[in-house]
């Protein structure tokens, strides 16, 4: 049977959480991963109403795309509304809660590409680039033979060594180290006070730089000398890093105004609106789901389009766009992100079979049509 650790690597694969932006709460915020898992539930947000669908249906993880724990927390009390209350009450009745908010959004087949696909565009590619995902360093340690594959699994774990859909990669190089330990030491080879010569590996991990303190902790933790020697190394992000938000071609001649009432549709909100002019032709798309802000006009790809695809903007920033002659349809914060939880229930199923993986019924947008 499927543990909630089973789960939870299932979804770092799905949705990596070394795409998440760094301001970000993300992965299992509350749980214990040696626990069976009896079923799993998939919501937007914790509620009231989704705690108690998760109680009687039996699942004991509830995987929220926005993480209910955000900002440290001072206390746990179950007469505090919001999600304290909320959080206490799960924990007492032993469900676990599983956020993967940002790292769902960059990750292929995430919260934007479902809506891409919503709006049928093709050529689809990364509409810009986040720093968590394009940042990456290269950590070079030296380790004793013996104790390579205790050090290199500790860096895995804290999740280096990852190359596109590639994971444990690294490179290992057999070598000579020297040192000379003065009398405070205590050296796990050799002696103090003379000159050792000890066999070792090299060894080359790329790592996500912000979880590079994870894995320099995860070194100390695993490495058999009182000072391990090691070297971060910064570089250059490449193109083919996976990015935010995405930009596509329309498959077929449509005006701004027919994209919103389908799209709109597709995705079951009441309370989408356009910003621009809905009569103008169509041809290529930019999507951004959630909030998109004023990001999406600072990137360079965002030239190429006539529509933004999201899911709310602040007043003066849909000016912005359209003064900048783009057109923007919100469909609502909640109503962007909500369909993409249907494929990421298909997806959890194949990745852990034999799992009951449902999508709440009570989940609910806080905003409705009037």
């Amino acid at each position: 049977m499927a543990t909630i650790g089973d789960v939870e690597q299932a979804l770092g694969r799905i949705a990596p959480l070394r795409y998440a932006e760094a301001w970000d709460n993300v992965g299992l915020l509350a749980g214990d991963c040696s626990e069976v898992c009896r079923g799993a539930l998939l919501c937007i947000d914790l509620s009231p109403a989704v705690l108690a669908e998760a109680e009687q249906v039996g699942a004991n993880l509830l995987v929220c795309y926005h993480p209910p724990l955000f900002k440290p927390v001072s206390r746990l009390r179950a007469d505090r509304a919001g999600s304290e209350g909320l959080i206490w009450r799960a924990a007492r009745s032993g469900c676990a809660i599983y956020s993967p908010h940002t790292a769902l959004d960059v990750a292929e087949g995430g919260t934007n590409d479902v809506i891409a696909q919503l709006c049928e565009l093709t050529d689809v590619k990364p509409l810009g680039y986040t720093e968590a995902a394009a940042a990456q360093c290269k950590v070079v340690v030296f380790v004793p033979e013996k104790y390579v594959e205790k050090v290199a699994e500790a860096m895995f774990e804290a999740g280096a060594g990852w190359i596109g859909q590639y994971h444990h990669c690294s490179f290992r190089l057999r070598g000579e180290g020297t040192f000379w330990g003065t009398e405070a030491t205590h050296p796990a080879v050799g002696q103090a006070g003379r000159l050792e010569r000890a066999e070792e590996i090299r060894l080359e991990v790329i790592c996500p730089r912000p979880i590079l303190p994870e894995v320099i902790a995860a070194i100390r933790g695993s490495h058999p000398y009182e000072e391990p020697a090691f070297n971060v190394q910064s570089l250059l992000a490449t193109p083919e890093v996976t990015g935010i938000g995405r930009i596509g071609k329309m498959s077929l001649p449509t005006t701004a105004g027919q994209l919103a009432d389908k799209v709109a549709k597709a995705v079951g909100s009441k309370i989408a609106m356009l910003a621009g002019d809905a009569s103008a032709m169509v041809e290529r798309v930019g999507v951004f789901v959630g909030s998109a802000g004023k990001w999406a006009l600072e990137q360079r790809r965002f030239a190429q389009v006539e529509v933004l695809v999201t899911g709310e903007l602040k007043h003066h920033d849909a000016i912005a766009h359209v003064a900048a002659g783009k057109v923007v349809i919100a469909l609502g914060h909640w109503a962007s992100e909500r369909p993409v939880l249907v494929s990421l229930r298909e997806r959890i199923a194949q990745q852990v079979p034999g799992l009951n993986v449902r999508v709440s019924e009570m989940d609910r947008d806080v905003w409705q049509g009037v």
